[in-house]
């Protein structure tokens, strides 16, 4: 089962090493991993996914709070909360298709970034099975390269009717 961990730590040198050495030495696999600053000045905050049992996801976060500098590890899989991935693809887009690619753009609310003679370069922000669908549907236009952010999450706080 895929999980969605958010981990804050102290942002200091080698704790993002330390984290990925945590994965790697134990044969975890990380599927995607995102980091930027958190809220605070001097604190990180990092998102990762992962698959594993209930018992590999508890030794998972039971080490991860072990690490120096690490302030707090959530598994957010089963708690209400939004998750989003960055894509940047660029496709073969000859002027007899940009309408057709443009259409789709459209309906996945993406936006085009870039424009050349050959191509255009598409910015789209959404879950992973938007991006992967999105992907799928301009795959036949030629993929010329993808770039991707991986899951970035937060709990969602008001769980309540408006």
């Amino acid at each position: 089962m895929k999980h969605t961990i958010s981990v804050t730590f102290e942002h200091s040198f080698n704790t993002l090493s330390r984290i990925a050495g945590l994965f790697s030495g134990r044969g975890f696999n990380i599927d995607s991993i995102s980091l930027g600053t958190a809220e605070k000045e001097g604190l990180a905050r990092m998102t990762l996914t992962t698959r594993g049992d209930e018992r590999i996801i508890e030794q998972i976060t039971k080490q991860l709070n072990k690490l120096i500098n690490i302030i707090k590890v959530v598994d957010l899989t089963f708690e209400p909360f939004v998750e989003r991935e960055l894509a940047l693809i660029k496709v073969s887009a000859s002027p007899s298709v940009r309408m057709e690619i443009m259409q789709i753009v459209s309906i996945f609310r993406a936006k085009i970034i870039d424009i050349s003679p050959k191509s255009l370069t598409i910015e789209l922000t959404g879950s992973a099975d938007k991006v992967n669908a999105s992907i799928s549907m301009l795959k036949p236009f030629g993929i010329i390269e993808t770039a991707r952010t991986g899951s970035v999450a937060l709990r969602r706080e008001f769980q309540g009717k408006t």
